[in-house]
């Protein structure tokens, strides 16, 4: 058995798509102040926030899996590569030391950054990530730059 599957999208950032997608960031940003402010909380944000950004990253890594299901032609060997590329960096990031850990995320984030609006103009993720993932990835990479800059200092 066989079935087509014809998808129509748009370019523009659906509303589902950027409050979901703006409101994962939240926490990053909340906790990477907190670690920036360096107060009695620090260690404790610090924490939340390697958890958070790791789970984020391994959350995407799984969501780049689920689409690669629908790319025409069924999965690609680089969709799957960095699938498990971006999971195992999420893991590894919980085992590392933390300011180690805050920049091999970091670089995750830059990673989702570029690759994903390339993923797009490739039909292998949406259209509207073409817009959103640089600025949401980015975000994400200051807020974590920021964290790490407080507690190398």
């Amino acid at each position: 058995m066989a079935r087509e599957i014809r998808i129509e999208e748009q370019a523009q950032v659906p509303l589902d798509g950027a409050v979901f997608g703006w409101l994962a960031m939240v926490p990053i940003w909340l906790l990477a102040l907190t670690v920036c402010l360096q107060g009695e909380m620090q260690g404790l944000a610090l924490r939340g926030l390697v958890l958070w950004s790791a789970g984020i990253v391994m959350f995407l890594a799984g969501v780049r899996r689920g689409l690669s299901f629908r790319t025409p032609g069924g999965p690609r060997v680089g969709q799957l590569a960095a699938m498990l590329g971006m999971f195992g960096a999420g893991l590894l990031a919980l085992i590392l030391p933390e300011t180690v850990g805050l920049m091999l995320l970091a670089l995750c984030y830059a990673i989702y950054a570029v690759l994903d609006p390339r993923a797009a103009r490739r039909q292998e993720v949406p259209l509207y990530f073409i817009r959103l993932r640089p600025w949401q990835m980015g975000s994400a990479c200051l807020a974590l730059g920021a964290a790490w800059l407080a507690l190398v200092q």
